[in-house]
């Protein structure tokens, strides 16, 4: 009797201990080139702390075959749900897919992995590419335009040119805009796109009016291959709100970069799936089908913003940049407003 008495206690405190295990999540990140990402740990790390769950991580260094292995790695270490920055959209699919018939949730992190299960989080990527191509055409609605996409790689190169063309489609249509330049730059690499600027540059003998480059790294690119051939002045785009390319934006040598504050997109993914790991819905999801493959796939989506030098305020007072260096090396009467 002692023992049968014994038995139902110890299987109700296993199981109290079950339901109160920290849930681990494991985050498979792409690389740390870009500036932003370490901004997106930390807001992951910090979301995932709050909720009482374990962050462990791992970093391909921008090796699609390494991420394979990266996230075989993480399940093995417990993870029971997984974040992941893919670096190729097709490499990694095989991984994702073996995660998921071992019942443990993917998130797909601001780029798409277009595969039955997965939950997409991210901006959204054609609106980000509208908003480079209006800032641009605003300032400059006829001439030569250089069009600078992200990785081949990365379904969201293709979301952001696409976003891009619908803002100068007509223009191009009636020959106010010429696109004399349109190429991807290989894993986002600002040497690439420079490399690429300088080519362009070469081809058309300097006569570029514009560039709608997709990210600030790219833009940095354009801009250094620019100012080595003594161009000043003409607009460019990017995008992720880096500090030198907010620091270009109040100097003037870019026009506007797509701040999508990743201390949110970090937060909800956290938290998306730390729910997911408990069998629970993420928070407001959708159904979206706009991939490649046109796969119905629980998303969401949050809001990008614009940031041009007359509305630098925006940053500065959510706090993502400090005055500094925001305003490093500006001066005069043409300084932007933040900066005075």
């Amino acid at each position: 009797m002692k023992l049968k008495s014994i038995l139902p206690a110890l299987a109700l405190a296993l199981g109290a201990t079950g339901a109160c295990a920290q849930t681990v999540v494991g985050v498979s990140w792409s690389n740390f080139q870009e500036e932003r990402w370490k901004t997106d740990e930390a807001a992951i790390k910090a979301q995932l702390e709050k909720l009482g769950a374990k962050y462990i991580s791992a970093d391909a260094g921008g090796s699609p075959e390494k991420q394979l292995g990266d996230i075989e790695g993480l399940m093995s270490k417990g993870a029971q749900a997984l974040i992941v920055l893919a670096m190729d959209k097709d490499a990694i699919l095989p991984a994702v897919n073996k995660a998921m018939k071992q019942k443990v949730p993917v998130v797909a992190y601001d780029r798409l992995i277009e595969t039955p299960g997965v939950f997409y989080i991210t901006f959204d990527n054609t609106e980000v590419g509208r908003l480079q191509a209006r800032a641009v055409y605003k300032v400059q609605p006829k001439g030569n335009y250089v069009m600078i996409k992200g990785s081949p790689t990365d379904p969201n190169a293709n979301f952001l040119r696409a976003g891009q063309q619908e803002v100068i489609a007509d223009a191009v249509k009636k020959g106010d805009i010429k696109i004399v330049g349109d190429e991807y730059t290989e894993g986002w690499k600002p040497e690439v796109a420079q490399k690429n600027m300088e080519q362009i540059l070469t081809k058309v003998g300097n006569k570029v009016d514009a560039v709608v480059a997709s990210n600030d790294g790219t833009a940095g690119g354009a801009v250094a291959a620019l100012t080595a051939k003594g161009i000043r002045g003409i607009p460019v785009s990017g995008q992720d709100a880096d500090f030198a390319a907010l620091n270009r934006v109040a100097l003037g040598t870019q026009t506007v970069t797509v701040w999508k504050d990743s201390r949110e997109l970090g937060r909800e993914a956290a938290s998306a799936a730390v729910a997911l790991a408990q069998g629970k819905p993420a928070e407001k999801a959708m159904s979206w089908n706009g991939g490649e493959k046109k796969l119905s796939i629980s998303s969401r989506f949050l809001t990008p913003v614009a940031i041009t030098r007359d509305n630098l305020d925006v940053v500065l007072g959510a706090g993502w940049i400090k005055k500094d260096e925001l305003c490093k090396g500006v001066s005069g009467d043409k300084a932007p407003a933040a900066c005075r």
